[in-house]
């Protein structure tokens, strides 16, 4: 049946219901209408994984490199190191975040966090990006 077929059907059929039944039938289709776990479980996995994949932009990823290759060489100014302390907080901010993410990701699948680990990082992950 198509599925205005079958709206139409459920309307004809809840409206030769009695009265009496009417609150029954309200709290079923309130129920069945309601989220599942599993679509609930979806959503947060989703945001889980958003925060496991996230990476400092491009821009952002290189203009960090050439401040961390720089100061090997002694050659920052005050402000440039200032930078580049303000990036490596922010990248550790980020694998505190990810860390947590995985951590709740394998509970909710049920697995141990190696294995997790291994299915979600990309091999060509740099392990000191964000």
């Amino acid at each position: 049946m198509p599925p205005v077929n079958i709206r139409q059907r459920a309307i004809s059929l809840i409206e030769q219901l009695p009265q009496s039944k009417l609150a029954a039938v309200v709290q079923l289709l309130e129920v069945l209408t309601e989220p599942t776990s599993q679509s609930v479980a979806n959503g947060d996995e989703t945001h889980l994984l958003e925060i496991i994949q996230r990476r400092l932009p491009k821009a952002e990823q290189a203009r960090l490199n050439e401040l961390r290759d720089r100061c090997e060489w002694g050659e920052l100014t005050e402000a440039e190191h200032q930078e580049l302390i303000c990036y490596e907080d922010l990248v550790e901010q980020h694998r505190v975040e990810r860390l947590e993410a995985l951590i709740e990701l394998a509970k909710l699948r049920n697995v141990d966090l190696v294995t997790l680990n291994q299915q979600v990082s990309p091999q060509s992950h740099p392990f000191n990006a964000a």
